[in-house]
């Protein structure tokens, strides 16, 4: 991939999710998006230019309001970090399926390239304003699941038409994915499961199909399983050590978001294609 090319997209990825963080702040509060600059949350100073640069302004100010002197909370720059190292990813990518010397000269595969990587540009975006959203409330929002269940079956049906209507069965895999998630939620009456990771789950079948699909789930319950654990042994050895921890009061009946650990599963299984059914066995 061209040094320029990754450079341009990764300052795009980090300028989107500067505004991704602004989505996730507001997000079902009533304040409109693009409502005025950005202030702070602690004393309502608004902003200056040089506060807003995607990551730097953050070590530059040294985690600090330049007004109050509060805290800036990590995931500002985390999440632009993560969006400009996607949309980079999600270009190198692309660039697999094509020749370099493609780039940059307007043509039909330049084109395809282009589209392809803006697709991905939208889904990565929904997915981390998705999983940032759900570690601070514990909610799905019912808006950005079904806009990144919409996009990907389009895209499938997209894709499959211009294949020349060939049978996809990957059409069934949101469904088939989504139905464990919806059965857990409606036997447990919603305490094993939320819905939304229903929803989440058959936005995932449409976005990587069934292997991948499957994939991602299947590795989002192993990293789910593996961080429970861990902090169910940090909260115990707090316990013991009687000294102070976050998760000292963590135990095997806490309510852990789901959803990030769909959304990490997904993004490994697509950029790694990673197929965990070649393993030959399936561990839950």
């Amino acid at each position: 991939m061209n040094i320029a090319l990754g450079i341009i997209v990764f300052i795009l990825g980090t300028i989107v999710g500067s505004f991704l963080n602004v989505v996730i702040l507001r997000y079902s509060t009533g304040v409109s998006f693009f409502s005025g600059r950005s202030f702070c949350t602690s004393c309502g100073k608004k902003l200056s230019w040089y506060e807003l640069v995607p990551i730097v302004s953050f070590f530059v100010l040294r985690g600090k309001c330049a007004g109050c002197g509060s805290k800036i909370s990590w995931q500002y720059p985390l999440v632009e970090l993560t969006t400009g190292a996607l949309f980079v990813f999600s270009v190198m990518y692309e660039l697999r399926f094509m020749n370099y010397e493609w780039i940059g000269v307007f043509n039909r595969n330049s084109l395809i390239l282009s589209l392809n990587s803006l697709y991905l540009f939208f889904i990565w975006s929904i997915l981390v304003v998705i999983s940032v959203y759900d570690l601070r409330h514990k909610i799905i929002p019912d808006l950005l699941v079904f806009l990144f269940a919409g996009l990907s079956l389009t895209y499938l049906i997209v894709t499959t038409w211009t294949s020349g209507f060939q049978v996809s069965w990957d059409v069934l895999a949101g469904p088939l994915y989504a139905l464990p998630f919806a059965a857990l939620w409606f036997f447990s009456q919603g305490r094993w499961m939320g819905l939304g990771d229903a929803k989440l789950a058959l936005g995932i079948g449409w976005f990587l199909g069934l292997i991948k699909g499957g994939s991602a789930i299947i590795l989002g319950f192993w990293m789910g399983a593996i961080v429970g654990l861990v902090l169910v042994g940090i909260s115990k050895l707090s316990k013991i050590k009687k000294g102070r921890s976050f998760f000292k009061n963590y135990g095997l009946k806490s309510e852990i978001p789901f959803g990030p650990f769909l959304i990490l599963g997904t993004m490994i299984a697509f950029f790694f294609n990673i197929n965990v059914f070649d393993l030959g066995f399936i561990l839950f």
